[in-house]
């Protein structure tokens, strides 16, 4: 007699729990065609019939029943050896733009560490357009425009809903802004997106003055909380400085967005190349 597989033992011990090979390949995640396969070797190689077969499923013959117990107990202890091995908290790679990683997340990772004290959550600040395969994350933050590649889930976390920021002080300055042609007089300041050059382009209107240019979108906003002119940046990233009173919304854009940011993660692991995201 051959010593039993360890494969062909836990399909048995499914089989026997559900006595039935269908619920239990679908325990396993195999087929049907596979679990019966592996319990008629175990079968034949103890030389023992361990299942009546029958219409509506299966029924364990007394050898069966008496080898199942022990099994079950074996596989249990084995089961618990191996939980131990593991770490005791889930850990999760997150991916994220820079910018969005000092304005948006770390301002919640206090609160998301109290309602999740379980979850070790590793974070890496990149600028790279996510490759699930080469860098290891299990979700990334990013922004982009649908249609989106089917290898993704994705869920929407905000729209852009572009605001034009200041200090409360030049605020006080500038007083009531109508439109964007009473921004353009003022400093202005923008990042990588050049969101200011696409909106006076559009517009059909100049600036006044040189555009302060910066390459992260976190650095034009924090030049506009000191005072150095006005930022236009999503509104994601601008609501906890609004909030703590270190910016102003001077005025925001009604037209309705395409895209926005978006929390990614993969369907399978492997480059994604139908869809293009780029940083924030």
């Amino acid at each position: 007699m051959r010593s039993p597989n360890l494969n062909a033992l836990k399909m048995f011990d499914a089989a026997a729990r559900h006595l039935n090979f269908r619920l239990a390949a679908e325990e396993l995640n195999l087929t049907q065609g596979a679990v019966a396969q592996q319990v008629r070797r175990l079968e034949k190689d103890l030389q023992l019939q361990l299942f009546h077969r029958q219409p509506r499923g299966l029924k364990l013959t007394p050898i069966g029943q008496e080898y199942h117990r022990p099994i079950r107990r074996a596989l249990a202890l084995i089961d618990s050896a191996t939980h131990k091995l593991q770490p005791l908290n889930p850990r999760i790679s997150l991916s994220v733009p820079p910018s969005i990683a000092s304005k948006w997340l770390i301002p919640r990772l206090s609160q998301f560490s109290q309602n999740h004290p379980d979850i070790d959550l590793q974070t890496d600040a990149s600028e790279r357009v996510v490759d699930f395969h080469r860098d290891e994350a299990d979700i990334a933050i990013r922004q982009g425009f649908p249609p989106f590649s089917n290898y993704l889930q994705v869920e929407q976390l905000s729209s852009f809903q572009l605001c034009a920021v200041s200090s409360p002080d030049l605020a006080k300055n500038i007083g009531i802004v109508e439109n964007l042609q009473d921004l353009s007089k003022q400093r202005l300041i923008q990042d990588s997106h050049f969101r200011w050059d696409n909106f006076l382009e559009q517009f059909g209107i100049s600036a006044s003055q040189r555009i302060l240019q910066f390459n992260q979108t976190a650095l034009a906003i924090d030049a506009a909380a000191n005072g150095q002119g006005i930022a236009l940046a999503p509104r994601l990233l601008l609501a906890t400085e609004i909030a703590k009173g270190r910016l102003v919304c001077l005025w925001r854009d009604t037209e309705p967005d395409e895209g926005g940011y978006y929390l990614l993660c993969p369907t399978f692991r492997g480059p994604l190349p139908e869809t293009k995201w780029f940083n924030g």
